[in-house]
């Protein structure tokens, strides 16, 4: 097995944290801005893949896109392809919603798409629980948070920068075990 546990809890501490956690002001966590330039190559959280969808990507990040190299996450595509299973095909929205979803993972390079590591999971579900619980977080976004963790632990692994617009929890687990590897966005 690839996976150390007294090396996670010796990294990541969940035992000698009590204190609670909260957001960091916006002037603290790194933005997209107009300065965009070459730079790490990003993974995609899977709120880029719905804004993308919906038209609602700044102009800022499009730009960014063109100038770093683009790379997928299986946890992202997991919950993309849950939402294929979950909508009602009853429901007359569901065909246009996953026709564009399909589109959108048709479009994904097959090299360019990883997964997080053994070690990776299991250090997530310790960072996980330690965000959910010094941050409280309600037991229905629980297994939110534990993909979200895995997303952040790949992004270190394989020494990308995360792109996503979902700035609470990804601030969490940067204060919890820093990387600096991390980068925020607003929709349109």
């Amino acid at each position: 097995m690839n996976f150390d546990l007294k090396k996670s809890l010796r990294r990541i501490k969940p035992g000698q944290r009590t204190l609670g956690l909260a957001r960091r002001s916006d002037k603290a966590l790194p933005f997209v801005s107009g300065n965009i330039r070459a730079g790490p190559d990003l993974l995609l959280d899977t709120c880029v893949y719905i804004d993308v969808i919906q038209d609602r990507i700044p102009a800022d990040v499009e730009a960014l896109f063109a100038a770093r190299r683009l790379n997928h996450s299986g946890i992202a595509l997991a919950e993309l392809t849950h939402l294929l299973g979950r909508l009602d095909p009853r429901d007359h929205r569901t065909e246009p919603v996953c026709s564009e979803i399909s589109g959108v993972i048709s479009e994904i390079r097959p090299h360019r798409l990883g997964s997080p590591s053994l070690k990776a999971m299991g250090d997530a579900g310790i960072l996980a629980g330690l965000a959910s619980r010094l941050a409280g977080v309600e037991s229905a976004r629980r297994q939110a948070l534990l993909n979200d963790a895995m997303l952040y632990l790949q992004t270190i692994e394989q020494g990308l920068t995360l792109l996503t617009r979902n700035i609470r929890e990804f601030d969490w687990f940067d204060q919890l075990l820093p990387s600096n590897r991390v980068l925020f966005y607003r929709q349109t």
